[in-house]
């Protein structure tokens, strides 16, 4: 009976610590002004889910917007700010984009780079071929990045390439995500410095379930060759990137860029590896003197958690806005804001051509309950929702009006909203608007149309297991 009445006594202490710890996150929350979907979501979090609900908040919900990432002095020191003249490129743009590209330049530092070349790449197999072969032709240095890089067939070809080029003294480095990668042993990376590459971990965590770090990760995908040649996108270092996963392929988008465009992509990797490894980095050896390679005007954006704007929503929101004939987006997971959301119903509704295509069946069940949830409220708006049958899509694309193209790392989700570091590229062309038009319709030709009939047939269980899904959105 002591030990019985001691154990109630605990419990009891315990239950009464906690809520008072939750009560008082919870006015913090509430204070802090977040978007109220994502309050609700953690105050529901806090107050119904006891000791797991302070555990999720500590590792997944502190607002960290207020911390600096990089000094905005040492920022434009290293970005090389007074390459780009913003104001004179501007006359030769189809007219309706000035503000896209003056919102980019103030939210972003995305300075337009004209006289661009952007190949976009539509197979991962070619993106792994072509990659290599840079690698491989690389003289001066090799500055690559990406969120998940395996220690698998794939990622051993390109850690085999980087070795050989360092062994000749190419500078090679090398940044990867720590909880992207935390599987990885560190001896598949020490290859690397054995060869005299460095190699920089983002945010490394030991044990990723016991810390906040884990919320707040780098998903950019990049490469940068001598200064002028540059691979942004979706795909990551991975077998599955190339063979697919669930009996089908994998379909994501690269992007090959040269000319002054190489600037704004080696600006974000440097400052990433100041972040990750402390060494500044900058100076015309990494910013090398470009001719012009093409026709595309571009913008490379980049977001981060702790930055005063929540650029991504913002550019999208935009885009939207801006559309008169049609806007086509991709995307492997639907968790967007409200504002998104508006957006795209408030463009379907004005009569344009909104359609948008999501895999019907992701690496994630609960994803796909939460996307899933969303697609109502666009199909009743008139958005033409297709759901993507041949594999995984995993592309995060935008094409609107025949002239602007956008493709980088960010999914239409919270997290990569408010939570990640993301990338992507918004450019300019006809030809190149052409070529993802061109892309989204063969991938159309792969695709389920979702009926708004179809759609209200779900079962009450199924609704269940979206709503349920969607409560977590923000927090996922």
């Amino acid at each position: 009976m002591e030990h019985t009445f001691i154990f109630e006594h605990i419990f009891s202490i315990l239950y009464w610590l906690n809520a008072v710890v939750a009560i008082g996150i919870t006015v913090s929350v509430v204070l802090d002004n977040r978007n109220p979907v994502a309050t609700f979501a953690w105050i529901f979090v806090l107050l119904f889910i006891p000791y797991l609900g302070l555990l999720l908040y500590f590792f997944f919900g502190r607002d960290t917007r207020r911390r600096r990432y990089i000094r905005r002095r040492l920022r434009e020191r290293i970005g090389q700010k007074k390459i780009f003249s913003p104001v004179s490129s501007r006359q030769s743009l189809p007219p309706g984009y000035a503000n896209i590209i003056t919102y980019l330049e103030k939210s972003s530092n995305a300075y337009l780079a004209t006289g661009c070349s952007a190949e976009p790449i539509f197979d991962c197999e070619q993106f792994a071929r072509q990659l290599l072969q840079a690698i491989a032709a690389a003289r001066s240095h090799v500055h690559i990045q990406f969120y998940i890089f395996e220690d698998d067939g794939f990622g051993n070809a390109v850690m085999e390439a980087l070795v050989a080029k360092a062994a000749e003294g190419v500078e090679v480095r090398l940044i990867y995500d720590g909880v992207g990668c935390f599987s990885v042993k560190s001896s598949f990376f020490n290859r690397l410095r054995a060869a005299g590459g460095c190699v920089a971990p983002f945010l490394k965590v030991h044990f990723p379930l016991l810390t906040n770090k884990v919320n707040y990760r780098n998903h950019r995908k990049l490469v940068v060759v001598d200064g002028s040649l540059a691979f942004i996108g979706g795909c990551n270092i991975a077998d599955r990137y190339l063979h697919g996963i669930n009996g089908g392929e994998w379909r994501d988008t690269m992007l090959a860029v040269r000319g002054k465009g190489v600037y704004g992509i080696q600006s974000s990797f440097l400052l990433d590896w100041y972040f990750a490894s402390g060494r500044v980095l900058c100076g015309p050896d990494y910013f090398p003197e470009q001719e012009a390679a093409g026709s595309v005007s571009m913008q490379v954006m980049t977001s981060n958690p702790v930055g005063e704007w929540r650029t991504i929503p913002g550019a999208l929101v935009a885009a939207l806005m801006n559309a008169r004939e049609y806007v086509y987006l991709q995307t492997p997971y639907l968790m967007p804001s409200e504002s998104v959301l508006a957006a795209m119903q408030n463009a379907a509704l004005a009569g344009v051509d909104v359609r948008l295509m999501i895999p019907a069946r992701s690496d994630s069940a609960l994803a796909d309950y939460a996307s899933y949830s969303y697609l109502g409220a666009l199909i009743r708006a008139g958005v033409k929702v297709y759901l993507y049958e041949k594999g995984f899509l995993h592309a995060k694309t935008l094409v609107s009006d025949g002239v602007l193209s956008v493709v980088g790392s960010a999914n239409l989700d919270f997290r990569s909203f408010s939570y990640n570091f993301e990338i992507c590229a918004y450019m300019y062309d006809g030809q190149l608007a052409e070529s993802m038009h061109r892309q989204f319709m063969h991938d159309v030709s792969c695709s389920h149309l979702l009926t708004l009939r179809e759609y209200e047939s779900r079962g009450v269980c199924r609704r269940l297991l979206e709503s349920g899904a969607r409560l977590f959105s923000p927090i996922l």
